[in-house]
């Protein structure tokens, strides 16, 4: 199975880190996101990456050359012309998985203690289009979920704003559940014949599409650690439980 690492976001929240570093190198006690990142995948036996870049790219590709990969196999999409996104950022290396039944999406600014092989194995087990890691947190922005795990909207608490158009006259929208996305995803490689978007385009408009003609579900490891390493007090809670 291979993966892709998207590490090409802009990492404004990490500022002053970011003015002059790309947010995928931000150290946590002495490695890097994307080097504690490849060495999780390494754990499931994966081993063939694909990273996409853009924000001060070229110390990104520096840091695997010098490091070989840090043991893996590492191919560059490169998008130092036009940032695109999740979706147009996956559909950019679709090439890369064309072999592949299934493959793993990550983002880079996530730590986590995830079994990742339960996760695959539910995902293959269900048949899925794709499956989405979640936790039961506090956050402004929801996927939502009917009672047998299948994803049917989208919430965003702060504003109201509910997708898809309709969606509470759902017969179980009271039911739905609230999760919030971890950033990790096992999707199959059938989503690239259905992607209809172009271009820059998140990954949660393509669910949300797709949703009503192919199953997506959750798999919730609540009880797990997962850290948004977003912002420099982040990287202090870390550092205390990542070694």
């Amino acid at each position: 199975m291979k993966a892709i690492i998207f590490a090409a976001g802009l990492g404004s929240r990490l500022k002053p880190w970011t003015d002059q570093h790309p947010k995928a190198l931000a150290p946590v006690n002495g490695k890097s996101l994307l080097e504690r990142n490849v060495l999780y995948l390494q754990q499931y036996g994966i081993k063939e990456i694909i990273v996409n870049v853009h924000h001060f790219a070229d110390q990104i590709i520096q840091a695997i050359t010098d490091n070989h990969g840090w043991g893996s196999i590492i191919t560059i999409s490169d998008e130092t012309d036009q940032v695109l996104e999740t979706g147009g950022g996956l559909q950019k290396a679709a090439w890369y998985f064309k072999e592949e039944s299934d493959f793993v999406v990550m983002n880079v600014d996530i730590l986590t203690n995830l079994h990742l092989d339960k996760m695959i194995a539910a995902h293959q087990q269900a048949n899925c289009l794709a499956t989405l890691a979640v936790t039961e947190r506090n956050t402004s922005r929801y996927f939502l979920f009917n009672p047998n795990g299948e994803l049917r909207g989208w919430r965003n608490v702060q504003t109201g704003d509910e997708k898809p158009a309709g969606l509470a006259t759902d017969p179980q929208y009271a039911a739905l559940q609230q999760k919030a996305f971890s950033g990790i995803h096992v999707i199959s490689s059938q989503i690239f014949s259905k992607i209809q978007q172009t271009g820059k385009f998140s990954m949660v408009d393509v669910y949300l599409d797709l949703m009503q003609n192919n199953l997506i579900h959750c798999f919730d490891h609540s009880q797990g650690i997962l850290i948004d390493v977003g912002k420099p007090e982040s990287i202090a809670k870390a550092e205390t439980l990542f070694q």
